[in-house]
């Protein structure tokens, strides 16, 4: 049986807008080392409850996680750089969290292209 698909501009404009929020997220996530994701993060908290019930919610709530997680463990590594003997811990910290974050960015925008919704 063949499932007809069916357009709904809404939900294609939410899609839309969490692309490019993942988008502006990976930008300043390059060009910034994130300093700059406070944008889109207030975007995605100011959208996020327009895409309730879809599987946009999903991602607009990855994107807020990955942000505070990914800000919390740059602290810790920053923290632990300015101590002498935890400089090359601090390092390793920065790179782990540094391929995390890449990783949460480019398996966000893959599923979102293939509308699946993210894990919570």
């Amino acid at each position: 049986m063949v499932q007809e698909l069916v357009f709904d501009p809404k939900l294609q404009s939410a899609k839309n807008l969490a692309w490019w929020l993942y988008l502006m997220h990976a930008a300043s996530f390059l060009f910034s080392l994130g300093a700059f994701s406070w944008i889109p993060l207030i975007l995605n908290y100011i959208k996020r409850g327009d895409t309730a019930g879809t599987f946009v919610y999903s991602h607009h709530s990855w994107q807020i996680r990955s942000f505070w997680w990914y800000f919390f463990w740059m602290m810790v590594g920053g923290l632990l750089f300015v101590t002498v003997i935890g400089a090359p811990i601090g390092w390793l910290i920065w790179c782990v969290v540094w391929i995390w974050k890449a990783y949460r960015l480019l398996k966000g925008l893959l599923d979102l292209n293939d509308n699946k919704a993210m894990p919570v």
